[in-house]
């Protein structure tokens, strides 16, 4: 079973593992092409997601403003494109959540437009909510897994609720356990895995339904360097099949060492967007930091 690592990676194999994702994709092996869902749940999530060229992600003048007039967001306007893998990061406060809350529609803008996959959210009927989240894979530091399931009910329990079939549930689950490196795991509970192995149970979870976008939040925020090394570099192999990455971190050392594109929040503004490290600017205070 293929996994995505270095060492398991195929050259030769020009299969891709995200067909939804319009984007040139990295040559992925055979094995790892990702189940069809349902008839009627592919026209569900296309409703949400407009197919075309433009960004993946975009936010038009945004702000969020919380109760007493508290800002999340102060006028934020940013695009991320189609398969790009991109950092979101300051202190606690700077708005990172808020932002990651709009994306979801788990928070309405009070001005401006938060426009996800081509569909303007602001606009989005609360009965398709759930198909908007069904198309966004979200990662989260605490993991958020069922406690009493084991990793493969874990992870089946996504493609439960999207109508699958017993048959691919019990197809599909193997693969995909298999391609976050849990291969043989999949009868464990939660405490009975490394907080690495459960986070890998969670981007499972997040992969198995084919998103376009995959959203963590601070991913590696509970686990060692090494184990949060293995964790940034499963989610790279992702973004290289076409998968849109955003990653909201304060978790500088990784930032630094990746040198992606960093879009840096400062009281609800940004305050830098560039390749790069965590704080490429020489004039910036740090404040952010």
């Amino acid at each position: 079973m293929a996994r995505i690592d270095d060492d398991m990676h195929d050259a030769g194999s020009t299969q891709r593992a995200f067909t939804l994702v319009e984007v040139a994709p990295e040559p992925v092996p055979a094995d790892l092409a990702v189940v069809t869902p349902p008839s009627s749940e592919k026209r569900r999530r296309g409703d949400v997601f407009r197919p075309g060229p433009g960004p993946m992600v975009q936010f038009q003048g945004v702000i969020k403003r919380y109760d007493g007039d508290v800002r999340g967001l102060d006028g934020v306007s940013v695009s991320i494109a189609a398969g790009e893998f991109v950092f979101l990061v300051g202190q606690s406060g700077s708005g990172k959540s808020t932002f990651i809350r709009l994306c979801i529609r788990e928070l309405r803008a009070t001005s401006g437009h938060v426009i996800i996959g081509g569909r303007d959210l602001g606009e989005l009927r609360r009965s398709k909510v759930p198909y908007l989240r069904r198309a966004i894979g979200c990662v989260f530091q605490d993991f958020r897994l069922l406690p009493d399931r084991t990793a493969s009910e874990n992870v089946a329990y996504a493609l439960q609720v999207t109508g699958h079939s017993r048959q691919e549930v019990n197809r599909r689950v193997p693969e995909i356990l298999a391609l976050v490196g849990l291969d043989g795991k999949g009868d464990r509970l939660p405490r009975e895995l490394s907080g690495g192995e459960q986070q890998r149970v969670s981007i499972a979870r997040a992969l198995v339904n084919q998103p376009r976008l995959l959203i963590a939040d601070e991913p590696t925020g509970n686990l060692d360097p090494d184990t949060s090394q293995g964790i940034m570099d499963l989610l790279t192999r992702i973004n290289r099949t076409g998968t849109t990455v955003l990653v909201a971190t304060h978790d500088r050392d990784t930032v630094d060492r990746m040198q992606q594109r960093v879009i840096a929040l400062h009281n609800g503004r940004i305050v830098r967007d560039a390749e790069g490290g965590y704080n490429e600017d020489p004039g910036d205070t740090g404040e952010i930091a």
